[in-house]
C-alpha cells in the first residue's frame, strides 16, 4: 500500500490506569506517569475521558497531563456546560464530544448529531473559539458526518466498536462501513479519527484504510501492558499501524 500519506497517530487512552488506581483509593498506578511512559515509547498523543461522575480520570489528572506531559492531549467529554467550561479553562489541543450515560460501563455508540439539541452546536462553537480542535464521536453514517461538518466540527472520530465486536464472518461488512465513513468525512472536509474496541488483534485492517489520521486505543493496550509492559504494548501497536500501510516497513 502506498506510503504517500502520513501514518496515523496513536493516541493512548489512560482512563483504565485511573480505574485501577481508584479501585484502592490511593495514588498508584498514576495515569500521569503512564501517559509519560506511552509518549516516551512513541505514542503521538494521550486521550482521557473526564466523565461527569469522575469514575476514572479526575480533574487533577487532566490538569497534570496537560501541564506535565509534552504531547497532544485529546479530552473526551460530554457536551455539558460543566465540561465545556473545564475545556475552555485548560484549552487542550483537542476535544472529542461523546455521548455519556451514567449506567454504561463504556461508551456504547456514537453521538446522535442529527437529533442533538442546540447545546451541541454551542459547545462546538465555544470550544473552537478557544482554539481547540473539536471532534464528534459518531457512527460511520453519512448523515451524522455531514451534520458534524455543518455544526463546525473540525474532525470526527468513527466508532469502531461494532467492527471490533462483530463475528469474523461479519468483520468485512463493518470494515466497509468504516471505509465509507472515512470517505464521507473526507468529502465533508473533516479530519477522520477512529476508536473503540481496537486492539492488536483487529487494528491492522482498520489502519490500512486511507484517510484515518488518528487511532484512540485504551483498554486493550492497558490490558496488554499487564503482560508486556506499557512501552512494549505501545510499540506493538505502532508497528501494526506502520506495517498495515507498508508491509515492508521495518522502522520498528
Amino acid at each position: 500500500m502506498s506510503t504517500s500519506h502520513p501514518l496515523p497517530r496513536l493516541s493512548v487512552n489512560v482512563d483504565h490506569v485511573a480505574t485501577l488506581r481508584n479501585a484502592r483509593g490511593g495514588t498508584e498506578p498514576c495515569p500521569v506517569q503512564a501517559a509519560r511512559l506511552c509518549v516516551e515509547a512513541g505514542a503521538q498523543g494521550i486521550t482521557v475521558h473526564l466523565r461527569e461522575d469522575r469514575r476514572h480520570i479526575r480533574d487533577r489528572d487532566v490538569e497534570r497531563i496537560a501541564a506535565e506531559v509534552p504531547t497532544r492531549l485529546n479530552l473526551e467529554m460530554a457536551a455539558t456546560e460543566e465540561m465545556v467550561r473545564i475545556a475552555e479553562r485548560l484549552r487542550p489541543p483537542a476535544c472529542c464530544l461523546v455521548p455519556e450515560k451514567r449506567a454504561e460501563l463504556t461508551t456504547e455508540g456514537g453521538l446522535d448529531v442529527v437529533g442533538a439539541g442546540p447545546f451541541l452546536a454551542e459547545a462546538v462553537r465555544r470550544l473552537a473559539a478557544a482554539g481547540i480542535e473539536v471532534s464528534l464521536f459518531v457512527e460511520p453514517d453519512a448523515l451524522q458526518i455531514a451534520r458534524a461538518a455543518e455544526l463546525g466540527a473540525q474532525a470526527i472520530e468513527l466508532h469502531t466498536g461494532t467492527y471490533a465486536d462483530a463475528p469474523e464472518d461479519r468483520k468485512a461488512v463493518q470494515l466497509e462501513r468504516l471505509k465509507a465513513g472515512s470517505e464521507a468525512a473526507r468529502a465533508a472536509g473533516l479530519i477522520c479519527h477512529a476508536g473503540h474496541g481496537l486492539s492488536w488483534r483487529n487494528l491492522a485492517p482498520v489502519s490500512a484504510l486511507p484517510g484515518i489520521a488518528e487511532f484512540s486505543i485504551g483498554h486493550a493496550l492497558v490490558a496488554r501492558a499487564i503482560e508486556r509492559g506499557l512501552p512494549a504494548a505501545v510499540l506493538e501497536l505502532l508497528e501494526i499501524i506502520a506495517r498495515s500501510r507498508n508491509p515492508d516497513n521495518s522502522q520498528f
